[in-house]
């Protein structure tokens, strides 16, 4: 079990941005009305938001909610240490897109910034390596940033993907402050050897992009699926199978580690992967269903980003109060997982725009 902890940490402010443009699934035209029921039914789902072209990407999202909660909190820019922005649709090959966002924020040319490539479990893993950069007195403030447009490697014939997954940007502040103590508390994993229950095959070094990338193919089990090398393929089988396994047992491994109880537990944050399961590992955890907030149902699947913009939406520009026992967790490509304990010391400061 990777058990870990970081000190006097805080989340100071959580911003999200959603694309205007709305899609419900009742208008899609791959699903007749039945078939759209059933979908709904079973993932929550009943709009989301994508971008409306190749010319808006994660990071465009991401700098408006960055601009938003810098705005709101009154911070300065030249204060701002650390910049990360984690996604799996990064503007270019090269050069990192936290490089560009750092120019484009206007931070201070100090301020250390990192790209990493991470999906579901991707706000989790941001929290873990902000809160231990943290730890160095050299800095105090940090941007984490989590985005993904996903839609825009989705094929509108695959009826299994495209009607999942939204689009999102969101930006998380944070600071240390020992002057009001605080333990983060993370368990976090890895199994690669999941690596093909949700893959892009071609776009990468290993398979480039080539002229049979843009065919289409027909799906071995059913063949009103189309899609293309260049788009997402998800099992979904392999992937409830795993989370029902792996969440809550780290549930109860963290739990156990700080010596908390369910009953304890104000908020639980789970990444929006779809009703049907996260409802399932909801009732194996055993935590109330008032505790635990969705926004799939408005927003879909926003893979990285789902917490973050659960949580924006849950306190729909209030301030997230102080004094709360927070579970978060989020789990899925990769095979990747993790799970944070934070109790909320400060009030946090919440905003959720569109663009």
């Amino acid at each position: 079990m990777s058990f870990s902890q970081v000190n006097n940490v805080h989340i100071k402010g959580i911003a999200a941005c959603i694309p205007e443009n709305l899609i419900t699934i009742s208008s899609l035209d791959i699903f007749n009305q039945k078939e759209a029921d059933t979908f709904t039914k079973n993932t929550g789902i009943y709009q989301k938001h994508i971008v409306p072209n190749e010319q808006m990407c994660a990071s465009d999202l991401c700098f408006k909610a960055a601009e938003d909660i810098i705005q709101k909190l009154n911070w300065k820019k030249e204060e701002i240490d650390i910049l990360i922005f984690i996604s799996q649709t990064s503007d270019y090959v090269l050069p990192a897109t936290s490089n560009i966002l750092q120019h484009k924020l206007g931070l201070s040319n100090n301020c250390l910034c990192l790209d990493i490539n991470l999906g579901c479990s991707a706000f989790i893993y941001g929290l873990n390596l902000i809160g231990n950069l943290l730890q160095n007195p050299s800095y105090k403030k940090a941007i984490l940033l989590v985005g993904d447009t996903i839609s825009q490697y989705s094929s509108p014939k695959d009826k299994s993907v495209y009607p999942l997954f939204g689009d999102a940007g969101t930006a998380t502040a944070i600071e240390y402050d020992d002057s009001v103590p605080s333990i983060w508390s993370f368990i976090l994993g890895t199994d690669g050897s999941g690596e093909n229950a949700i893959k892009i095959n071609n776009g990468g070094a290993r398979n480039r992009t080539n002229l049979d990338s843009f065919n289409f193919y027909e799906n071995e089990l059913d063949a009103s699926i189309l899609k293309r090398n260049i788009d997402l393929n998800l099992n979904g089988v392999d992937i409830f199978n795993f989370a029902i396994k792996i969440v809550p047992s780290i549930v109860r491994d963290l739990l156990e580690k700080i010596n908390l109880t369910t009953n304890e537990i104000d908020l639980l944050f789970l990444h929006q992967a779809n009703l049907f399961l996260n409802e399932t590992i909801r009732k194996k955890i055993k935590i109330d269903k008032d505790k635990t907030p969705y926004s799939i149902q408005n927003f879909g699947n926003t893979n990285g980003s789902s917490i973050p913009v659960t949580i924006t939406d849950f306190f729909k520009d209030s301030s997230f109060d102080s004094n709360n026992n927070v579970l978060m967790s989020g789990f899925g490509v990769g095979l990747s997982w993790g799970i944070v304990h934070i109790e909320t010391k400060f009030k946090i400061e919440t905003n959720i725009s569109y663009l």
